[in-house]
């Protein structure tokens, strides 16, 4: 029987603690107001959130890595919206990087054909519960929703979309560099089931907009509920990309630097939206366009600090020690803030 090393073990029962904690801080405030249900969801964030700490273990070498892809899932912008539904459905999201993990194992130990057959089953999840739910008249998420094209702007700035969206996408702010770089390290490691499954979920969601309703209504899913498979490799996508981030070598400088261009290109580009906000009749955007400047500046705060690791990968100095330090402190900023704000919002 294989045994975890000591270090590992403290990684992970430090994980599950910041993960009690964090949805401590986040939820503590409300217990007073909660009713029946809404005690799920800060089990569902720290349920969700574990959940894609192992499932990412299988794909990320460091722990950090699989720590934020822990946060960004079970505490990123779609999991905390989901309070805006009904809890049941926010257990079922919390539950899907569970369910991919016996496809991940399977894969490793018996070989590829096993895995991927065992990739069905948080499809068949969703499909499954959905169904018993419609049996007994009861709908957890709303069938009606729709996910449209403009839901995708959650990904330039999440904490605008909040209560514009029936379940906000993105993964805040300064996590898009490290998904950057997690989408460019698998890419060249020709790891294309992580793109497929992303794909997959997303078309899933969307398919309302290119099927008829007769033609999805049979499944009786809710789109909200598919986004939870896309956004759960997306997660996994920034672990990966963060652990390639501090160990990168100057040979891999010039994806360090797509990042930062990336960054300040999604600055730029809440600028824009937070232009067109304000130029609504009557000011009616006003709130909404202060929301895409705040997102601008903490794209441009995510953008120095993957520009200094940049500069220090260029001057092929390790300091991974400082690399960590600044890249995640600016990461605890915007995670610590953006999942604040949300919760204030949702509740």
């Amino acid at each position: 029987m294989n045994r975890i090393p000591h270090n590992m073990l403290l990684w992970h029962i430090g994980a599950a603690v910041l993960f009690v904690a964090f949805a401590g801080y986040l939820y503590l405030p409300r217990f007073r107001t909660f009713e029946s249900w809404q005690w799920l969801l800060p089990a569902n964030a720290w349920v969700a959130a574990c959940g894609a700490y192992v499932l990412s273990r299988r794909w990320v070498p460091g722990s950090s890595g699989a720590v934020l892809a822990g946060l960004l899932y079970g505490f990123g912008p779609f999991l905390l919206g989901l309070a805006k539904v009904h809890p049941i459905a926010g257990l079922l999201a919390a539950c899907v990087p569970w369910l991919f993990i016996p496809a991940s194992l399977a894969k490793k130990r018996l070989g590829k054909a096993a895995g991927l057959a065992l990739l069905i089953l948080p499809f068949a999840a969703i499909i499954l519960f959905s169904r018993f739910t419609a049996g007994q008249k009861f709908f957890a998420a709303p069938l009606q929703a729709n996910v449209r094209a403009t839901d995708l702007a959650g990904f330039v700035a999440p904490l605008a979309m909040v209560t514009r969206s029936a379940a906000p996408l993105g993964l805040y702010h300064v996590p898009m560099a490290a998904l950057v770089l997690g989408l460019t390290m698998m890419g060249k490691a020709r790891r294309y089931s992580l793109f497929v499954l992303v794909l997959l979920g997303l078309a899933l969601a969307f398919s309302r907009a290119f099927l008829s309703a007769k033609q999805v209504a049979w499944l009786g899913v809710s789109p909200i509920l598919w986004l939870s498979v896309p956004l759960t490799w997306c997660a996994v996508l920034a672990g990966i990309g963060l652990h390639g981030l501090i160990a990168a070598g100057h040979s891999d400088r010039k994806w360090i630097l797509a990042a930062v261009i990336a960054l300040g290109l999604l600055s730029i580009a809440a600028l824009l939206l937070a232009a067109k906000c304000f130029q609504i009749f009557l000011g009616l955007g006003d709130g909404y366009a202060r929301l895409f400047v705040e997102a601008a500046k903490i794209y441009l705060l995510g953008a120095i600090a993957t520009a200094i690791v940049f500069l220090i990968t260029h001057m092929k100095l390790r300091l991974h020690w400082l690399r960590w330090s600044i890249f995640c402190t600016a990461l605890a900023v915007d995670i610590f803030l953006g999942a604040r704000y949300i919760v204030d919002r949702v509740l």
